[in-house]
């Protein structure tokens, strides 16, 4: 039995996700989330001690939560004793970390689920890793032009979370607030499509303007952020769901999560077609015209809508599960 530390970002708890399906194929498997903020105490004291003083152009607190980040993270290798070590991201974590890693003995494997243009990870960090995957076809490229052992690896859906479809008549949104996300959904609500937002950079909460240091929201119908169940429920019982990438050339979680769901899935990537077949398993659209007359055709033939979104779930639980992706970082750390 193989000893696994997985090294991950608590974000949405995809490192129980990911730990999950390395359990499923036999490995003995540690997670060590190196941000949880488990308690509301810490919670308060990231925001105040950390995220504050950047507020007013001081990196003070970013570094000081770098290097408690990285000494938990450097504890958890030399306590973890693992043959493998998975690190997902790492960005957040100093050369301390990478040294122990290093210094393990242990077979090692970083895992990118987002483009390292939106990270900030040192370029002698990743120049020094033996294998590398990410779900960015253009970065494994470039990493390969420098002849580097990368790797493609998928996002994907984790099957075995329970939830409840909740259902509703709106196109629902969850996710992080961009431009094009707000004109997006501006759009829709401007044309009288139902929409809904759920996310703390969309909610009116006052617990939530002050967790975003921001009081504007734009004027689309929105709610609080969601646990990965309810977030699956509220896809699952809506009309469909809409996913927009912003300036990324890999497919994010949600594009095997909404079908997954059972949720008919609306994209702004023609290039879907590599994974689902568009018309019959998704819907990719164009621009906010065309998304718009997909939502109302959506909620006028639930029939119709209902027989995509199915055929979209048969082919994530058949190609797009974490345990599908499994061999892949087998092959990769090997």
């Amino acid at each position: 039995m193989t000893r696994v530390l997985l090294v991950a970002p608590a974000f949405h708890g995809y490192g129980e996700s990911i730990a999950g399906a390395l359990r499923r194929v036999g490995h003995d498997v540690i997670l060590h989330a190196y941000d949880a903020n488990e308690t509301l105490a810490s919670k308060v004291r990231t925001k105040l001690v950390h995220e504050l003083p950047s507020r007013f152009g001081s990196r003070s607190g970013e570094l000081a939560r770098k290097r408690t980040l990285t000494a938990r993270a450097v504890a958890a290798v030399v306590a973890g004793r693992p043959d493998v070590v998975v690190t997902v991201k790492g960005d957040a974590l100093g050369a301390d970390y990478w040294e122990a890693l290093d210094a393990s003995g242990a077979r090692q494997l970083l895992w990118l689920y987002d483009e390292l243009a939106r990270m900030d990870l040192d370029d002698d960090v990743l120049a020094s890793r033996p294998s590398i995957v990410s779900y960015s076809p253009q970065d494994v490229a470039a990493l390969r032009e420098r002849g580097l052992r990368a790797g493609h690896v998928l996002d994907a859906f984790d099957h075995t979370i329970p939830f409840t479809p909740a259902p509703g008549d709106e196109v629902v949104f969850i996710g992080a607030r961009y431009p094009d996300r707000t004109r997006l959904l501006l759009g829709l609500h401007e044309r009288g499509v139902p929409v809904r937002a759920y996310g703390r950079d969309w909610s009116r909460h006052p617990v939530d303007r002050a967790r975003t240091w921001e009081l504007s929201r734009p004027d689309v119908p929105s709610a609080r952020g969601v646990d990965r169940p309810t977030a699956y429920g509220l896809t699952a019982g809506a009309v469909a769901a809409l996913n927009s990438h912003t300036n990324q050339d890999g497919f994010t979680m949600r594009t095997f999560e909404l079908p997954g769901t059972g949720s008919l899935q609306l994209i702004d990537r023609p290039d879907v077609d590599t994974l689902y077949e568009p018309g019959r398993e998704v819907l990719v659209f164009t621009d906010v015209d065309d998304l718009a007359g997909l939502c109302e055709r959506a909620r006028a033939d639930r029939t119709w809508a209902r027989a995509i979104a199915e055929r979209g779930r048969s082919r994530t639980l058949a190609e797009h599960t974490f345990d599908h992706r499994i061999p892949l970082l087998e092959d990769a750390w090997a």
